[in-house]
């Protein structure tokens, strides 16, 4: 028999794990801008990650409820818009390891979002973060003058987005089977980037084999693999105490870009950076105290 324990150690590894994975699927990303549209690309890249994840995942599929459909569904809408916006700043983004800590703001974001839709309280160390938090990124807009760059406002209303959808995400997990949610979520976002993409872009008519590479693996390895697993441990523990794991991805994002793409920060770039970090700590305090207690 599995102990409480014994699933929240589970869960903070299998976490541990999509920190890395998401951490690696900005460099994919990256790579695959250099020949796809931004979102055609995120569009073919969750659609077929949603379908790859539907074929183990058919019976739990045929079983859902109509209101499963629903909740699933919805997530699935507002995580599509999310994802089109990250995806427009990754574009035109000239550091990985700074979008990633703006677009980590979401974590320090979901108190508040979750306080605004849901009235949940805010606790004391929430409205500390928050300011540190601000000022790490009003310190990346000070780099140019207090005149922020696209991808760094596009990165914040990504990271606004994906802190409701991280809520929503851990209420929905709660009642529908893993895989089955993984799967419709990423099928919608797909969707939903592809009839944009539809609307906005004029597609390559050749694919090169660099192309179908990066894509493969942000399929299999960044999006279809990274969510599954991020379900399934969010449906282990709550999301408050998910979110104290997920905010090391910054790091490791910053460390890979350093190393895959040659990135160097500036002395203010760091310091906003540090910051926002910060933040993230502070916001989840009281998870941080106890997760260092059990570790």
């Amino acid at each position: 028999m599995t102990t409480p324990s014994h699933s929240m150690l589970k869960a903070d590894l299998l976490l541990l794990v999509v920190t890395v994975l998401a951490a690696i699927s900005w460099m994919f990303s990256k790579e695959a801008l250099n020949g796809f549209p931004p979102l055609l690309f995120i569009g073919v890249r969750f659609l077929f990650a949603g379908l790859l994840l539907a074929g183990p995942g058919w019976k739990s599929l045929q079983r859902l409820t109509p209101q499963q459909w629903k909740a699933s569904s919805a997530v699935g809408i507002l995580f599509g818009i999310a994802m089109s916006t990250w995806i427009m700043g990754l574009f035109s983004a000239t550091n990985l390891g700074e979008g990633s800590f703006i677009t980590s703001l979401a974590v320090v974001l979901v108190p508040l979002v979750s306080w605004i839709f849901f009235r949940d309280r805010i606790s004391r160390a929430n409205w500390i973060a928050l300011p540190l938090a601000f000022a790490g990124l009003a310190l990346l807009s000070l780099q140019h003058g207090f005149r922020p760059e696209l991808s760094q406002v596009l990165f914040f209303i990504a990271a606004l987005l994906l802190s409701l959808t991280f809520i929503l995400n851990g209420r929905a997990a709660s009642h529908v089977p893993a895989l089955a949610l993984s799967s419709i979520q990423l099928s919608i976002v797909g969707i939903v980037a592809l009839v944009l993409s539809a609307g906005f872009e004029d597609w390559p008519s050749v694919w090169t084999g660099d192309m179908w590479w990066w894509l493969f693996l942000s399929v299999t390895v960044g999006t279809a693999a990274r969510f599954f697993i991020q379900t399934y441990a969010q449906s282990m523990t709550s999301p408050s105490h998910a979110a104290v794991i997920m905010i090391v991805e910054p790091v490791w994002t910053s460390l890979f870009a350093a190393m895959w793409f040659g990135e160097r920060m500036e002395a203010s770039q760091l310091a906003g950076c540090g910051l926002i970090f910060l933040a993230l700590i502070v916001n989840r305090w009281k998870a941080v105290r106890l997760w260092l207690k059990r570790a």
